[in-house]
């Protein structure tokens, strides 16, 4: 009922799940994933406890595919299981139990797991993972990278169901709000007719709140840059661009002594249009 896409980043950072299904909020149930230890997607009959157990595994150093061993050999409806695993050193491992409905499979190789059942048939594993090899930029980030092989499998067929439900799980260590957690994308579609456009609207929203600049993007803040952007707040019915960046929720972008080069580019464009 379910195809996903579990996964390192090239550069060993983050780890994540993109997932969608004829399922009513599939992001509730699927995915899990912890910041330098690891990343799962459990589906088809889904044992929601291989999450916990998995991650534990991995935690403890396991690879991929001795902790998806532990996992089957101790769970006697294994044959009914669909699972992925991607380990910290990017190792991966896929089961797609016997029992589970055709079309079901999936397909590895480094640092992803893709798998799927229920599907219109293998072209849509076959789809992802082109899409997963096609994506060689180094600057594309761990959740595009995601969304774009999670859209492939949409378009080749998908859930030989239909559409209903899309997320997207992504961490990195300190890349939570504020700094404080490991959550760097944590989005869920849960009742949509096209999930994975939405899931895709959803994470430029995200990467536009809260996603951090680069150091290259921070401008700094002069005393005669501050004056303009307090003087754009002001246009805006804000008493200083501080309460204005607290409004729209871009307090991620600005610094105490630097300013986003696209927030400065939105505020310009929005000053010149009125």
């Amino acid at each position: 009922m379910t195809f996903s896409i579990v996964a390192r980043s090239a550069d060993g950072e983050s780890w994540g799940v993109a997932v969608a299904s004829k399922f009513l909020a599939v992001g509730s149930v699927v995915p899990a994933a912890v910041a330098d230890v690891g990343a799962i997607a459990t589906q088809a009959w889904a044992n929601v406890a291989y999450k916990g157990q998995a991650l534990a595994l991995l935690d403890e150093g396991a690879t991929a595919a001795v902790a998806l061993q532990r996992l089957l050999e101790e769970d006697e409806g294994r044959e009914h299981r669909q699972v992925g695993l991607v380990d910290a050193e990017g190792g991966a491992a896929s089961h797609t139990g016997s029992d589970c409905l055709a079309w079901a499979g999936g397909r590895t190789g480094d640092g992803y797991a893709i798998q799927g059942n229920i599907l219109t048939g293998e072209e849509v594993v076959a789809a992802m993972e082109a899409a997963w090899h096609d994506v060689s930029d180094p600057g594309v980030t761990l959740a595009r990278r995601l969304l774009a092989a999670l859209r492939a499998g949409d378009e080749a067929g998908g859930d030989s169901r239909g559409r209903q439900s899309a997320a997207l799980f992504v961490v990195k260590d300190g890349a939570g709000y504020d700094g404080r957690d490991d959550v760097a994308v944590d989005l869920r579609i849960d009742d949509h007719a096209d999930p994975c456009g939405e899931l895709a609207r959803l994470l430029g929203l995200n990467e536009w709140y809260l996603r951090p600049p680069d150091d290259a993007d921070k401008v700094p803040l002069t005393d005669e840059l501050r004056a303009e952007l307090d003087a754009f707040a002001q246009t805006q019915g804000k008493d200083s661009f501080d309460a204005w960046v607290g409004a729209e929720n871009l307090e991620m972008r600005v610094g105490d002594d630097w300013v986003d080069q696209q927030v400065l580019t939105h505020v310009r464009a929005t000053g010149a249009d009125e």
